[in-house]
């Protein structure tokens, strides 16, 4: 008890901005890439460099979302027993310098897009639209949460295959929406079990939310993604190799569900992804394989 009372650190103040951007979360913005990797691009520079800039135009997104959430739940998280130590809720950044930064940062992130076209243009303040919409009072509805982290997620991957002129198979879109509804459900699971009164520090939203229940979705989503992906796989134009793809996949959603199940971890999903050794490994011999496999074809 006397650790969760004590007062936390003071950061620096350039670490505690950064460290307000979540950079940690920034992995998610990786789905950018899916365009020009699964149309067998990666050998085309220009997509290449314009699949960068929309990776960091995403980010800058992602991050000024987060300044405003912070900004929004600073009194909500000061309760919390992890989020009280974000920079905002610690008070190493101000309100007013996290909204600024958030401003600058969505401008420069839509404009970046601007530049790539209007289609993707239009996803980008889709995206930026949809955080805000989230941050405000999507979160705090049962199910329709999960939906619209959903949804963001498939707006990053449809943004980036926009962003470098290619298309994107809809089951891979199938399959992201509901990969991304596991890992939301995944976390909800998480907050329950750390708050132990879901009526006190944590998201209002897990008043509606059951461990049992969370438990179906969880595991009915991951069927759902592994289903969704397969299916893909089988029916990639002159990839059949991509089929070899298929038994990563389904090892990395075991081991998810294995440490979130064994060692509860689900309520952080990016972190779980760079630093399990045995999940890292699958993800990097997948992307060996998908790589090799829609490149060759």
């Amino acid at each position: 008890m006397t650790g969760l009372l004590s007062a936390p650190e003071r950061r620096h103040a350039v670490r505690a901005d950064i460290v307000a951007l979540r950079p940690h979360q920034w992995t998610k913005n990786l789905l950018v890439f899916a365009g020009v990797l699964f149309a067998g691009r990666l050998g085309d520079p220009t997509r290449v460099l314009e699949a960068l800039a929309t990776f960091a135009s995403y980010c800058m997104l992602s991050s000024a979302g987060y300044l405003v959430n912070d900004v929004r739940d600073v009194a909500a998280d000061r309760l919390h027993p992890v989020k009280r130590f974000r920079p905002i809720a610690q008070g190493d950044v101000s309100p007013q310098r996290a909204l600024w930064a958030a401003g600058i940062l969505a401008i420069a992130g839509i404009g970046l897009q601007a530049a790539l076209g209007p289609e993707a243009l239009a996803f980008a303040v889709a995206f930026a639209i949809g955080q805000v919409a989230y941050t405000l009072w999507v979160k705090r509805m049962y199910l329709v949460d999960a939906f619209a982290i959903a949804g963001l997620f498939v707006l990053r991957a449809a943004g980036g295959a926009a962003a470098v002129d290619v298309r994107i198979s809809s089951w891979l879109l199938v399959c992201t929406a509901l990969l991304a509804m596991f890992l939301a459900f995944g976390k909800r699971r998480a907050e329950l079990l750390s708050v132990a009164d879901p009526r006190g520090a944590g998201r209002v939203v897990l008043r509606r939310y059951s461990l049992a229940g969370l438990d179906r979705l969880v595991f009915a989503t991951a069927a759902g993604a592994c289903v969704a992906y397969a299916v893909y796989a089988f029916r990639a134009s002159d990839s059949i190799e991509m089929v070899a793809t298929v038994p990563f996949v389904l090892f990395g959603l075991a081991r998810y569900l294995y440490l979130m199940r064994r060692q509860d971890l689900g309520e952080e999903p990016d972190r779980v992804f760079y630093t399990d050794i045995p999940i890292l490994l699958a993800v990097v011999l997948w992307a060996a394989v998908a790589s090799t496999a829609l490149n060759a074809a």
